[in-house]
């Protein structure tokens, strides 16, 4: 990790999971021997993308994929598709959408989330659809008009009480020949989940490559044949040989990123997630054997979610709780993990703290243990 030091930054032992901002995931041998080979020639990016998009589409078994810089630049380019349906002029003009028949994009209120501001970057006005009770079926309906381009989902937020759900959100946008864009980032697993949602009638579904263990900066659009074409047809492609100055030029992808997009989805559908989730078991459990006769703390294994929620099982992290003594509070062990060096990142509770195992290395553990003990004051 010395290359982090010579550049001015410390390094960091992620005990936290799979986050944008601690760099993704760790990518397999696989991943990156192939991504080594990609950097040693040159492609011909449009047809390359093409071709991948191809391959990827067969393997998820949907109509059409196209390889994009991560979930949250194929909402961009989704929502951009669905305003301009492949028109070259139209794309061009964007974020300006005076003259287009459709620009608004449907949202419901309690799905209202973080990421839902990037369909006003290609101009669309977001639509908050419902109040403060909710959203009914019956105002989703009218809320779908003339001026309607899509329909926004985010698929964690699929069953929230208020809210319609994806199935009769889809029903009700084809009936007023409405797309649906679902953002389903890291609903990667298990696999077979991935292609549902285009069976259940969505018409663009963004991935995030980083949930199955590929570059922090890839992603993967899949859906309607056409309107997978129109993605294509505003993204960075083509910007200076074609005839329009493409809205996507900033969304631009290293020919490194497609290929490590494409293999890590390929090493993910083929990968023995049994085996995958027992090693986070056998992790877990070093790490309880080594903080055995640590005083004050209670040490239970658990499953922190993607929804930053803690279930039973599948475990993949042990959440340490503290006893109330304020001299060994979750905020000062925090500290005291994260000033050491390497930094290490833990998810901080009110009462305790978890240590997340799927982005640990065997070789983190016994350091994650020692530095654990030095905190807790063992």
């Amino acid at each position: 990790m010395s290359v982090y030091r010579e550049l001015g930054s410390r390094p960091v032992i992620n005990a936290s999971g799979i986050y944008t901002d601690l760099g993704g995931a760790i990518l397999s041998p696989t991943v990156w021997r192939a991504m080594t080979e990609a950097n040693a020639s040159f492609a011909d990016i449009p047809d390359f993308l093409a071709s991948s998009g191809r391959l990827v589409a067969g393997w998820l078994e949907v109509r059409a994929a196209r390889i994009v810089p991560g979930a949250s630049a194929g909402i961009v380019l989704g929502t951009a598709a669905c305003l301009t349906h492949g028109d070259g002029e139209a794309s061009e003009r964007l974020p300006d959408v005076s003259g287009l028949a459709r620009s608004d994009v449907l949202i419901q209120r309690r799905h209202r989330y973080k990421y839902d501001r990037l369909v006003r970057l290609p101009g669309a006005r977001l639509v908050t659809v419902g109040d403060d009770s909710g959203t009914s079926a019956g105002a989703m309906a009218e809320a779908i008009g003339e001026r309607t381009a899509a329909v926004l989902f985010p698929a964690h937020l699929d069953g929230t009480a208020g809210s319609v759900g994806l199935d009769e959100t889809i029903e009700l946008a084809q009936a007023g020949g409405v797309p649906v864009i679902v953002d389903a980032a890291y609903q990667v697993e298990p696999p077979s989940l991935m292609n549902t949602f285009t069976d259940r009638g969505a018409d663009l579904v963004c991935f995030s490559a980083k949930y199955f263990r590929g570059p922090n900066s890839g992603g993967i659009v899949v859906g309607r044949a056409d309107l997978i074409a129109a993605v294509s047809a505003v993204d960075f492609t083509r910007h200076e040989s074609g005839p329009w100055l493409r809205f996507g030029r900033a969304f631009k992808l290293d020919r490194q990123v497609i290929v490590g997009t494409v293999v890590a989805l390929r090493e993910w559908l083929a990968m023995d997630h049994g085996e995958r989730l027992a090693s986070y078991t056998k992790r877990v459990d070093a790490l309880v054997v080594g903080l055995a006769g640590v005083g004050g703390v209670s040490l239970e294994p658990t499953c922190f979610t993607m929804r930053e929620t803690y279930e039973p099982e599948p475990v993949n992290a042990l959440y340490v709780r503290l006893s109330g003594d304020p001299a060994r509070s979750a905020s000062k062990v925090d500290g005291l993990l994260r000033d050491g060096d390497p930094s290490i990142r833990a998810i901080v509770e009110p009462d305790g703290f978890a240590i997340v195992v799927e982005t640990l290395d065997d070789a983190d553990i016994p350091v994650v243990i020692d530095r654990l003990r030095v905190a807790l004051g063992a």
